[in-house]
């Protein structure tokens, strides 16, 4: 181990740092982000965190925005795309699916790459990965002045069936290296059939691949003695100096971090059984978790597909900084756009756009002189100024203005949670809601209560959960491979091809990342499947196990109602991931017993309190505060209670109690 860990998160308002030192100590901070220079925010906070961090050996793993934003906002690298002729219309047609089926007026979100960025490359493979035209050297030279005439920085390929053979994709790509570019091969990093996802994916890759990539470089060069890893979406992290390769992996690297530290410490708890509620300063991000992370390959990101596999994290744009508007129509909205660090809510003193944040200050559920641990004022006056203004145009008070902001806010947020777990065959009220982000305990109990969730859970760090998943992350590698398996239930007489084909992939992720797997222990393998009947147009995937049929059926009934036992499989596609495990989660989640019963516990006695004016949902009352550090592990807290924290404050509702085990609260439903 390091002689000092850190987990960075930088998030759109906000980066906060998680400090583990050798000796088991650990220390916390935030700071405001840095939007147009991410790495400004993280050079501050480390100075203000552990001075002379320049002389010191770091291990840091990084979750990042950078290549989230840059595509959001259209300021990738210039990309083009070389693809089979006849083909170069297949990004902007894709699937020919309407982002809103009955809007007639709806508009695509901006191209990444235009029609006249597309080249036709004269190559054909067939589906049997038979070449029946090979690249001719008039091709390549085409390909190259193409690039060279036009000046992009970024290079993508995406030929048909490569992924079945990539022969003519490797002889364009190791053409172009030899010259002296760097292209990005859709063979290479995602040999699986859907020619429009496996072009998408591959485009964005390239398209975020050098911002991506010069960004990490810079951290580095900042931070020489630091060896540097970036969380990647599907859990694991990367080498700095690799991502550049597999940009498109970041683009949830932040809540991936959040989703890996929850899930350890429900299973700490003895509460395997989790819903996340990660509620930030731009946005909410929430994952269901059965015991276990979930995958999703279907995530898009403003309708282009990226089919690699990632922790199944649903974003709304509702967090503390979210804006409140007023519509054409004359209704209040709030979101998605966020006043971010800079501005930043009205409150910060900046900001001239009533957010989320403001409405919580006006109604007394934030303490503006203990935020941020009473390292940042706050301005209530420019808060109650500008929030009439925006009442006055509603035809309401500035209280009701406030709190139709907050209903606002936790209905997108409900809606959030519903889609992980309703609308998925899972019921929320089986689990537990682990809360955490510097705005989700002011929300948190609201969410529970329209959803009739009996548990949740606050943990210690919240306000930098995130960060915490980050430290301890594991580095992952992947493989994937197309394999079109047929398997008759009963009969598996062909899996001798399957374990074949895992052998190759695994054969391949060792050669390939050598230098960074050790040769005893601290790793392991994990093997999916993807796998759907014959003849459906869409998979399931499937952790691969002796039992990996069963658990297809159990998991197609729970989504689509029945499953069928003597239909016909079809693995479509085989993945790999080695972990390769840094020794570093057990510093923060070791295995907790049995906590007190609850029901036993004393009240803790709040006589001597300060107490404070606040508008609940059904009445306003002065209720006591406190803050966390005070709340001792043999007593138990009720409702209405405000709970204050370095970087969250939390709003004990009336009809909830609350107690503090090892740090970190577990707050119940009463009878």
């Amino acid at each position: 181990m390091a002689d000092f860990i850190l987990g960075i998160d930088t998030g759109g308002t906000f980066t906060d740092f998680i400090l583990l030192e050798k000796d088991g100590k650990i220390k916390r901070w935030k700071v405001l982000s840095t939007p147009r220079d991410p790495s400004r925010a993280i050079l501050e906070g480390l100075k203000e965190l552990l001075p002379n961090f320049k002389e010191k050996p770091l291990e840091i793993v990084h979750g990042t925005t950078v290549g989230t934003n840059a595509f959001l906002e259209r300021k990738g690298a210039r990309t083009c795309l070389l693809i089979t002729k006849g083909f170069e219309d297949c990004l902007f047609i894709g699937r020919q699916a309407r982002p809103s089926l009955y809007d007639l007026m709806v508009e695509r979100p901006p191209n990444i790459i235009e029609r006249t960025d597309c080249l036709g490359i004269e190559e054909r493979t067939d589906a049997r990965g038979e070449i029946l035209k090979a690249l001719s050297k008039r091709e390549l030279e085409k390909a190259l002045n193409f690039i060279k005439e036009k000046g992009y920085e970024a290079i993508a390929i995406s030929f048909l069936h490569s992924y079945k053979n990539p022969e003519n994709e490797e002889r364009l790509g190791k053409f172009l290296e030899k010259k002296g570019l760097n292209p990005c091969l859709s063979s290479r990093l995602l040999p699986e059939f859907r020619e429009f996802e496996r072009t998408s994916t591959t485009v964005i890759n390239a398209y975020l691949g050098p911002i991506v990539g010069n960004y990490t470089k810079k951290l580095q060069d900042e931070l020489k003695n630091a060896n540097i890893f970036v969380q990647q979406s599907g859990g694991g992290c990367q080498p700095a100096r690799e991502v550049g390769k597999v940009a498109v992996t970041t683009i949830l690297s932040g809540p991936a971090g959040g989703v890996l530290s929850a899930i350890e410490l429900g299973k700490a708890l003895g509460r395997p059984d989790i819903i996340t509620f990660d509620m930030g300063g731009t946005s909410t991000d929430v994952s269901l978790c059965p015991g276990r992370l979930l995958f999703t390959k279907d995530y898009k990101i403003e309708g282009y597909p990226i089919n690699l596999p990632m922790i199944d994290v649903h974003t709304v744009g509702a967090g503390g900084g979210s804006i409140a508007w007023i519509d054409k129509g004359g209704l209040l909205k709030v979101g998605p756009e966020s006043a971010g660090a800079d501005p930043g809510p009205v409150c910060y003193g900046k900001g001239n756009r009533i957010t989320v944040t403001d409405a919580n200050l006006f109604l007394g559920r934030l303490k503006g002189e203990k935020f941020l641990g009473g390292r940042m004022n706050l301005f209530e006056e420019r808060v109650e100024e500008l929030l009439n203004e925006l009442g006055q145009r509603l035809g309401l008070t500035p209280k009701e203005t406030a709190l139709g902001i907050i209903r606002l806010v936790n209905t997108n947020m409900v809606q959030a949670v519903r889609e992980v777990s309703i609308e998925r065959g899972y019921d929320p009220r089986r689990f537990t809601l682990m809360s955490f982000g510097g705005a989700a305990g002011l929300h948190a109990l609201e969410v529970a209560n329209e959803l009739d969730i009996e548990e949740v859970i606050v943990p210690d760090f919240a306000g930098i959960f995130s960060a915490v998943g980050l430290a301890f992350s594991d580095l992952i590698f992947e493989r994937s491979k197309s394999l079109f398996l047929k398997v008759i239930p009963g009969k598996e007489e062909k899996e001798n091809e399957l374990v074949s084909t895992i052998q190759e992939l695994k054969d391949n992720i060792y050669s390939s990342y050598s230098g960074y797997i050790g040769e005893n222990g601290g790793k392991r393998e994990e093997i999916f499947l993807d796998v759907r009947y014959e003849g459906q147009s869409f998979e399931l995937m499937i952790p691969y196990s002796r039992k990996w049929i069963e658990d297809f059926f159990k998991e197609h009934k729970k989504l689509y109602g029945y499953f069928l036992t003597d239909t016909p499989l079809e693995i479509t596609s085989v993945r790999t991931r080695l972990i390769v495990e840094r020794k570093v989660r057990e510093k923060f989640f070791k295995e907790i017993k049995k906590g007190p019963d609850f029901q036993t516990l004393k009240d803790m006695d709040l006589g001597d309190a300060e107490r404070t004016l606040v508008c609940l949902p059904e009445k306003d009352a002065e209720i006591p505060v406190i803050s966390r550090k005070k709340i001792n592990e043999a007593t138990r807290l009720k409702g209405p209670l405000l709970i204050t924290d370095d970087f969250t404050t939390i709003l004990l509702l009336e009809g909830w109690n609350a107690f503090n085990y090892r740090g970190h609260l577990i707050i119940k439903r009463t009878d």
